[in-house]
């Protein structure tokens, strides 16, 4: 990883820039900005005059390729200084390693040099059959045996045996051929077949991945989705996979790079040629596509579990509400908490409106009471077991007031309450609870529950488990902390999970910033950020627009404008002869300020604009207003399903095939991406998000595989 002193080589900055399709003085400001410390949060909201306005992904992308390259320039310090100790190191060769920027280019380059196991050319060197190989490349002798006589001593029991180690010798050369290896590149990214096969004898497990017994069809073409579950079935030991292009077109093609004429020597090579194909080069490439085709699979599926979280991270709030919380179920009851506007736990029992106890009467009164007693203003019910049935009770239970009912999604709530993290918030009460509190918090605030949960457990992505674990963890963190300072946070309030993921922070000064807090009160300004311990200057540059301070004496203090830009307001202010608080409750005055003349070297009129837009509505949430739902109330399992039923329904995740949505029952209706318009759709979530509400039609059931085909309306 590149420090603040590293210099950023210019090659560095050109390949990024054409990769990305950005300016090269974009890149390098980024870049730099990386280097000193900075973060992409902090970037693309403070610093848009140094990159043009790039936004968080642009950024996100510059500093994966930057890093790359980073390892590749170590990658070839590595082979340089291999080749040299082997003596071997041209100026020509060390000029092609130099001007190299594509991995795989450096790793062809590297081949022949590279030290090797005891490989059968090697054990045909040692028996000293390299010249006889030479000879034979040159395909000029029609009498091979006689060729090979000479070569008969030693270890070499006759010339067949000459003959094969000379070839074994050739085929090395062939699989160290970079136009060979090249030529058969090309086919495979052309022509290459993936293939599925089921194991036999191993029907009776492997029942999840009968789509995949006997597939195939072009590598280029296979979506990311169905390569994950071909390579899952593989790894669970189900499937054999395998990557493969016309082998007669692929010797074809080597054939024509290595053989020349008719001679007896030629059909030495053309041996060598098969031999090298199907033992060497094919392998080789094969796994070479597969790691590929795996890693853009990985790609593509982490880009859209990403983009799922953000949006669910980014769900409305009902926000500072008193809340009833509800964990349903039926023979062990239903959990209920009361929480505060600030979401403290007040009161908690279990309620028994279901079968088997049926104790519905006595539930009803019990809720009631405690809308009452604490106030309630609203209700969260979570979505498992039971959710529809109790979902029902609350319809059916009078209250004394209007308190608005919320079906919250439950996923990773079992996660959460057995967590850590949990038992240090209510080391007092059992899991049951504390999965209560996590439904009623996320109705509350879904981005500041969500944060302490696992994002792999929310319940957004697909094939979590089987992508690239440490590119999965580093995106979907990286969109974690996007979303927290999108919406920015409340400095006397937030947990400690929510502020290690403020810009600058971590877990430690997220740490010092609670403890400071329990021992010194609430926060009156963002300067006093600075004495908390570990906080030093740059740290603070990077958190503190992101930090909200309601009650501050200073109102910019609860804005997303940052510190370092406070003179530009109170300049502006005092142009116009009145109080900041005046500047920002009249709209009409802060149409006429000139910005032009507050702009300078370092800020300009992005800066500025930003500015006006935040004094607009100081603090405000980015984030839309919760809209109530409500599920068909006939519909509560797949039996109440009708082919051409039209449903409300809830979309909970999407795919690059198009996205779940429920309906109610207990099963996820799919909507295909050619059913979502009556347009092309390349990507589902051009149309839809998660948490949408939608209206959808049943085009066909499957009772058996419990599946529920939908088309959006």
């Amino acid at each position: 990883m590149a420090t603040e002193n590293t210099a950023i080589p210019s090659k560095f900055i050109s390949l990024i820039a054409t990769s990305l399709q950005l300016s090269e003085k974009q890149v390098r400001n980024a870049i730099q900005l990386f280097n000193e410390g900075a973060t992409i949060p902090f970037i693309s909201r403070y610093r848009k005059e140094m990159t043009d306005g790039m936004d968080e992904v642009q950024l996100g992308d510059a500093k994966d390729q930057y890093d790359k390259l980073c390892e590749l320039a170590k990658r070839k310090l590595a082979v340089l200084k291999s080749i040299e100790e082997q003596e071997k190191l041209t100026p020509e060769l060390k000029a092609r390693i130099d001007n190299c920027w594509n991995i795989t280019e450096l790793e062809d380059i590297y081949l022949p040099y590279k030290p090797k196991r005891r490989t059968r050319a090697e054990i045909a060197r040692e028996k000293g059959l390299e010249p006889l190989a030479k000879m034979l490349m040159k395909q000029q002798s029609n009498d091979v045996e006689q060729m090979a006589l000479s070569f008969v001593k030693g270890d070499v029991s006759d010339t067949d045996d000459a003959l094969k180690g000379a070839r074994d010798i050739m085929a090395e050369w062939m699989n160290e051929s970079e136009a060979a290896r090249n030529s058969i590149r090309t086919i495979f990214s052309r022509e290459a077949i993936i293939s599925s096969k089921l194991i036999k004898g191993k029907e009776e497990g492997a029942q999840k991945y009968r789509d995949y017994f006997d597939m195939s069809e072009k590598l280029a073409r296979c979506s990311s989705h169905r390569l994950l579950a071909m390579r899952r079935g593989e790894s669970e030991g189900f499937l054999r996979v395998s990557i493969s292009p016309e082998d007669d077109h692929c010797l074809e093609r080597l054939d024509r790079i290595f053989v020349k004429g008719e001679t007896q020597s030629a059909q030495q090579v053309a041996e060598a040629v098969t031999d090298a194909y199907k033992r060497l080069l094919k392998p080789s490439i094969e796994t070479e596509f597969a790691s590929e085709s795996k890693a853009k699979a990985d790609t593509e599926a982490i880009r859209v579990f990403a983009e799922n979280l953000r949006q669910l991270l980014l769900s409305p709030p009902l926000g500072q509400k008193r809340v009833l919380g509800i964990d349903p179920g039926f023979r062990t009851g239903c959990k209920v908490v009361c929480l505060d506007a600030q979401g403290n736990l007040l009161h908690n029992e279990t309620i028994y409106p279901h079968p088997p106890v049926n104790e519905t009467a006595q539930a009803m009164r019990k809720v009631q009471k405690m809308v009452e007693a604490y106030d309630i203003q609203a209700v969260a019910i979570g979505n498992g077991t039971a959710g529809r049935e109790t979902e029902q009770f609350i319809q059916n239970t009078r209250f004394d007031r209007e308190v608005k009912l919320f079906v919250v999604s439950e996923n990773g709530a079992s996660i959460y309450s057995a967590s850590k993290i949990a038992r240090e918030e209510f080391p007092d009460y059992d899991v049951t609870v504390r999965g209560a509190v996590s439904i009623g918090r996320r109705l509350m605030d879904p981005l500041a529950e969500l944060v302490k949960i696992d994002p792999k457990s929310i319940g957004v992505g697909q094939y979590q488990h089987d992508v690239d674990q440490a590119q999965l963890k580093k995106a979907l963190d990286q969109t974690v902390e996007n979303a927290v300072n999108r919406v920015g946070v409340n400095l006397n309030t937030a947990s400690k999970h929510l502020l290690i993921y403020i810009s600058g922070l971590g877990p430690q000064l997220a740490q010092n910033i609670v403890d400071f807090r329990a021992e010194n009160g609430a926060f009156k300004s963002r300067k006093q950020l600075m004495k908390v311990p570990k906080m030093g200057a740059k740290t603070f540059e990077q958190c503190a627009g992101f930090l909200r301070i309601p009650d501050s004496d200073n109102l910019l203090d609860n804005s997303a404008v940052h510190p370092e830009s406070y003179g530009i307001v109170e300049s502006m202010a005092k142009d116009l002869k009145m109080e900041i608080k005046e500047l920002i409750q009249n709209k009409e005055l802060k149409k006429s300020i000139d910005l032009q003349k507050y702009i300078t070297p370092t800020v300009g009129l992005p800066t500025l604009n930003d500015i006006l837009q935040e004094l607009e509505k100081p603090g405000r949430d980015p984030r839309s207003e919760i809209q109530v739902f409500e599920f068909d109330a006939n519909v509560k399992t797949i039996g109440d399903l009708r082919i051409g039923m039209e449903l409300p329904g809830i979309v909970t995740n999407i795919t690059n095939f198009g996205a779940f949505v429920d309906i109610g029952i207990k099963e996820n209706g799919l909507v295909h991406v050619s059913n979502m318009a009556d347009r092309y759709i390349s990507n589902p979530a051009e149309v839809v998000s998660v948490h949408q509400h939608v209206k959808v039609r049943i085009l066909e059931l499957d009772i058996e595989r419990k599946r529920v085909q939908l088309k959006l309306l």
